[in-house]
C-alpha cells in the first residue's frame, strides 16, 4: 500500500495543474531556447548548400581509384556487398588495353570495404556524397570517372583479431593486408594437369610451374606443378576461380 500511494503520488491529475505549468512554462522553455541559439549561438542547422559540413577524416564517400596502381586482382568485384561493382577493359594511354572497376554509384552503399580488401590501395575512399542525378546512366563510373585526387588518408585499413589469436588469449590488432591474416592457395597435386592457367591468369606473377622431377607415362613428359610465392600474393582466388579441376583450394588463415 505504501509504494501504490507514493506512486500515486508522483503523477499529478490535469484538474490539479495550474495554468502556469501547461501555458507558462512550455512558453520559456521555448523562448529560452529561441534567444541562446539565436542571439548567444547559432541554428545547429546550416544553409545548405550555399553551407557544407566539414567532413571528418574517417568519413566514407563514393570509392575512387587510383588506376596506375590497380592490378586488377578482382578482390573489390568479390567482396561489394551490393554487387555494384565490375572489371571493365578499357584503353589507357600508358598501361593499354587493361581491366579496370566500374562503380553503379547509385547502388553503391559507401561502405569502403573495396577500399579495405584492396591489396594496393588502388581503391580509396572520397570526400564526394553530393551524387543526385536525373538520368541513372550518370551514375555509373566507368574507371576513368571513378578517378579521383590521391590524398593520405583515403585508403582503408581496418585493424582486426585473427579467431586464433583471441583463442590464445593474445588479442593482438593486425592490419588486414598483413600477411600472417592472409589466406593462401593450395594444391592438391593428383588433380593437377599442369595446364597453367594459374599461371597465366596471376595478376602478381606469383605462380610459377616448375619441374617436379617426375614423368608423364602417357606422353613422356617432364610434369610441372605450381609453386607459390606467398609474399607476392594478395588472395584474390583467381587461380583458384580458373583451375578446370579444382586442383586449388584457398587455406583460410583465420
Amino acid at each position: 500500500m505504501a509504494e501504490a500511494e507514493k506512486k500515486k503520488s508522483t503523477y499529478r491529475r490535469r484538474d490539479d495543474l495550474k495554468p502556469r505549468a501547461y501555458i507558462a512554462d512550455p512558453m520559456y522553455v521555448c523562448m529560452r531556447t529561441f534567444l541562446r541559439t539565436t542571439l548567444k549561438g547559432r541554428p545547429n542547422t546550416i544553409l545548405y548548400p550555399w553551407e557544407k559540413l566539414l567532413m571528418p577524416d574517417c568519413f566514407r564517400g563514393r570509392p575512387g581509384i587510383v588506376l596506375e596502381k590497380c592490378i586488377a586482382c578482382g578482390k573489390c568485384v568479390k567482396i561489394c556487398p551490393n554487387k555494384c561493382i565490375e572489371l571493365v577493359p578499357i584503353e589507357h594511354p600508358t598501361l593499354g588495353k587493361v581491366d579496370r572497376p566500374q562503380i553503379f554509384v547509385g547502388r553503391c552503399m559507401m561502405c569502403g570495404y573495396c577500399a579495405e580488401v584492396c591489396p594496393t590501395s588502388a581503391m580509396i575512399v572520397t570526400p564526394e556524397f553530393e551524387l543526385a542525378s536525373y538520368d541513372r546512366t550518370e551514375l555509373m563510373f566507368d574507371p576513368l570517372k571513378l578517378q579521383h585526387e590521391h590524398k593520405p588518408g583515403y585508403e582503408v585499413h581496418s585493424p582486426m583479431v585473427a579467431p586464433s589469436a583471441l583463442k590464445a588469449g593474445k588479442p593482438e590488432m593486425k592490419d588486414m593486408l598483413d600477411p600472417s591474416v592472409k589466406d593462401t592457395p593450395v594444391l592438391e597435386p593428383k588433380k593437377c594437369i599442369s595446364c597453367f592457367r594459374c599461371e597465366k591468369t596471376c595478376p602478381t606473377e606469383a605462380v610459377k610451374l616448375m619441374d617436379t622431377g617426375e614423368v608423364n607415362p602417357k606422353n613422356n613428359k617432364p610434369i610441372k606443378r605450381p609453386v607459390f610465392n606467398y609474399d607476392k600474393c594478395v588472395a584474390c582466388e583467381q587461380c583458384v576461380d580458373v583451375c578446370p579441376k579444382d586442383a586449388l583450394k584457398m587455406k583460410e588463415a583465420m
